[in-house]
């Protein structure tokens, strides 16, 4: 069966970092969820003066990204086929399998909330033997030697200039995953970059997480034949 694998790579999901956790505007949002600073998401929207001093800091605390682009993939035609599978590779070194029966809450809400139980119980639903969601800790070059592969193909606007199609090929072909970035600024790290296979761009501007999932999403389907 052919299958296509996609990483979100980068993935500007976290939990608040120890670091700031007694900041006035972290403690404020936690205290308001009835939550401990430590439990909640980092998000730039509310942590915004918190997160000026973080590392990388413009590169995280977006938790709406990976929410947009989750509804985008889960609900396409090409994963109604079962021929999809996603992981999201975090900021922190995590890693989230996402069954393909997932889906997720269409309210941002409601999906931070969904995303504190994981990080707090490491699947969800907690303990069950088949988690819709399953979180563990895992750099990439631990993850892709999990899938039995040599390398990924990297969609970075810096590299070579190609069409959807030819990426959803080689990576069908090489069975290697498709991996976007997952945050809102900034550079792919030292070694996502050391393991890629093959850098392409599909557009010659920055695009959305969510529209480069799309735009592959839907040249994998036509060269599948799910959608002519």
């Amino acid at each position: 069966m052919s299958l296509v694998k996609v990483v979100i790579a980068e993935a500007s999901l976290e939990l608040v970092p120890r670091e700031i956790c007694d900041h006035s505007a972290v403690v404020k949002s936690a205290r308001l969820r009835n939550k401990k600073p430590t439990e909640i998401l980092l998000d730039k929207s509310v942590h915004y003066h918190a997160m000026k001093d973080l590392p990388d800091s413009s590169k995280r605390g977006r938790p709406d990204i990976v929410h947009v682009t989750l509804l985008e993939m889960l609900s396409s035609p090409l994963n109604m086929e079962g021929k999809l599978q996603i992981f999201i590779h975090t900021y922190g070194d995590y890693v989230i399998e996402v069954d393909p029966k997932t889906r997720v809450p269409r309210n941002y809400n409601r999906f931070v909330g969904l995303m504190e139980q994981l990080f707090k119980e490491g699947s969800v639903p907690p303990g069950a033997r088949k988690p819709l969601l399953k979180l563990y800790p895992s750099t990439v070059t631990s993850l892709l030697r999990k899938l039995g592969v040599p390398g990924l193909i990297l969609l970075d606007e810096k590299g070579v200039i190609t069409s959807p199609k030819n990426v959803c090929r080689e990576a069908l072909e090489k069975g290697l995953p498709v991996a976007i970035g997952g945050f809102p600024h900034g550079e792919f790290s030292s070694e996502v970059i050391a393991n890629a296979v093959s850098t392409y761009s599909i557009y010659h501007k920055p695009l959305d997480t969510w529209a480069v999932a799309s735009i592959i999403i839907h040249a994998c389907e036509e060269l599948l034949k799910i959608i002519l």
